[in-house]
C-alpha cells in the first residue's frame, strides 16, 4: 500500500528545507481508513491504464456535474432545464479536456502520451456519462 502523507522530518532530512515546511501528518492523513479510501481512487491505481483512469474520473465528473446546473442554472424553472444543464456541462467539459491537453502539452515529454490517453478516456467518459444522466432525467419523472 502507498503511503500518501508522510510525517514531517521522518529522518529522511535533518533540518528544515523551507521555512514554509509543516507537518502533515495528522490522526485523519495518518490514519488506516484514508488510506484505504485513497488507495481505492482511480488515480492511485496501479493497475489501471491511463485511459481507464481517465474514463472512471470523466465518468463520475460528467454524471455529477450535471445536477447543479439543471438545479442552479438560470433556466431552472423551465421546460428546457434539463437540455441546458446538458448544454452547460458540455461546455464545462468542453474546458475541462482543453486544459488537461494544455497541462499535457507542458508536461515532461515522456508523460505526454499518458496525458493524452487520460484526457481521452476522460473526455469520453465525461460525455457518455453526462448524456447517461440526461437520459435518465428525461425518463424519470420528479415531479
Amino acid at each position: 500500500m502507498a503511503i500518501f502523507v508522510k510525517p514531517y522530518l521522518d529522518g529522511s532530512k535533518t533540518k528544515r528545507d523551507s521555512s514554509f515546511g509543516s507537518s502533515l501528518s495528522t490522526f485523519i492523513t495518518t490514519s488506516f481508513a484514508t488510506s484505504i479510501i485513497l488507495s481505492n481512487l482511480p488515480i492511485y491505481r496501479k493497475n489501471l491504464s491511463s485511459d481507464k483512469k481517465g474514463l472512471e474520473i470523466g465518468m463520475a465528473h460528467g454524471y455529477f456535474l450535471i445536477g447543479p446546473f439543471i438545479s442552479l442554472g438560470p433556466l431552472r424553472n423551465s421546460e428546457i432545464a434539463n437540455f441546458a444543464g446538458l448544454l452547460s456541462v458540455i461546455g464545462l467539459i468542453c474546458i475541462l479536456t482543453i486544459a488537461i491537453a494544455i497541462y499535457g502539452y507542458v508536461s515532461e515529454k515522456e508523460e505526454n502520451l499518458n496525458w493524452n490517453k487520460f484526457n481521452f478516456g476522460f473526455t469520453i467518459g465525461a460525455f457518455g456519462s453526462a448524456g447517461f444522466a440526461f437520459e435518465l432525467l428525461n425518463t424519470i419523472n420528479l415531479t
